[in-house]
């Protein structure tokens, strides 16, 4: 049987299960079962005449049942009438039990102590009916919030998996509209350089639309994909800026969410060196180990920024990374960024299990 048919099968299996009519049958027929030994083990009768006497209860247990559900329970115990809810389900078993007593009295026509146990045992037959009327209750309460909560949990999980498509599309366009300024300036100035950036590019962008659609990318095309995009910003920057990019630990088969580290990267750029007059630094160090990821990346920063001349068209990277670090990690990452007169750093800590 190959992966898929077991699957539906599965699928089958628990639709079938769940199927009201399902376990409803499968509940009465085990109640009748149930309740037919327990009255063998002290009764004379035979099993035709004991089965027989369980039926007639398993019916009136389901008159109070489905009364209790279809009506009661909608009509006045979801509007939190819970009075007239209370004297309502009291009436109905106080009105059925008889019922129930009545219908057994006629079955036991020929048995006239049987009949007489009957009438002495009136009282105590409520008994058992309002405790499968207040079971049927606490049922349907539990069914009802379990439900609440599956439908509130497939709800939010689709409103991630929107939000996390989102902020992907938002991520792609953001870098490559850089990269592209970053090639149209040496364009113009008719660099030799050009070239090796449009194969750099051309490799960031292939990463970028066909592997970044996936939950998860394996991390070596992840630290390939930043490799990339720090030969292109060697490529663009002078010569008295440091570029440092120092891996250790076993790279192997680990998986990260895509596009996880870059705007940390390419903000480090955009904020650091982009604002060096003549020198300047950026240092990232990722330490990789079986199940956990820690990056950390410092860069240098100018005394004094340049007051923008313009509204900023970006900007939305670092929100961005956060938010998806919130939605993908949740609470298996720690992230730190410090801020002084001189350096920016980031210090992220990934838990990949």
């Amino acid at each position: 049987m190959t992966a898929t048919s077991q699957k539906s099968f599965r699928a089958q299996t628990y639709d079938l299960v769940t199927n009201r009519w399902v376990y409803h049958s499968f509940f009465w027929l085990l109640m009748l079962m149930l309740l037919t030994f327990f009255e063998l083990l002290g009764s004379n009768f035979g099993f035709l005449f004991t089965l027989s006497n369980n039926l007639i209860r398993l019916f009136i247990f389901a008159l109070i049942v489905y009364f209790n559900l279809f009506y009661l329970i909608p009509n006045y115990l979801t509007k939190k009438e819970f009075l007239r809810y209370l004297a309502l389900l009291s009436l109905s078993v106080i009105i059925i039990t008889p019922l129930e007593s009545f219908i057994l009295y006629l079955k036991f026509w020929n048995l006239p102590e049987a009949q007489a146990s009957l009438v002495s045992d009136l009282n105590w037959s409520f008994v058992p009916n309002f405790f499968v009327a207040g079971s049927a209750t606490i049922f349907k309460i539990i069914t009802d919030w379990v439900r609440h909560l599956r439908e509130k949990q497939e709800l939010e999980t689709q409103t991630m998996q929107s939000e996390l498509r989102f902020l992907k599309s938002q991520i792609n366009p953001h870098f490559l509209f850089n990269t592209l300024n970053n090639l149209y300036a040496l364009t113009l100035k008719k660099s030799e350089k050009a070239p090796e950036i449009v194969i750099k590019l051309s490799e960031m962008m292939r990463y970028m639309l066909y592997e970044c659609n996936e939950k998860q990318v394996l991390l070596s095309k992840e630290v390939h994909y930043l490799r990339n995009y720090l030969d292109l910003e060697s490529l663009r920057q002078g010569k008295g800026v440091e570029i440092n990019f120092n891996v250790q630990g076993h790279i192997s088969n680990q998986l990260i969410a895509p596009l996880m580290f870059i705007p940390f990267l390419e903000n480090s750029f955009k904020h650091g060196l982009n604002h060096t007059i003549s020198e300047g630094f950026v240092n990232i160090f990722l330490n990789v180990e079986e199940n956990q990821v820690h990056l950390f990346i410092e860069n240098s920063k100018p005394e004094t920024l340049p007051k923008p001349t313009r509204r900023k068209s970006g900007g939305i990277g670092l929100v961005n990374v956060r938010r998806r670090l919130e939605l993908m990690y949740f609470d298996k990452y720690e992230l730190n960024i410090e801020n002084t007169p001189n350096t920016y750093s980031v210090n992220l800590e990934l838990n990949l299990n």
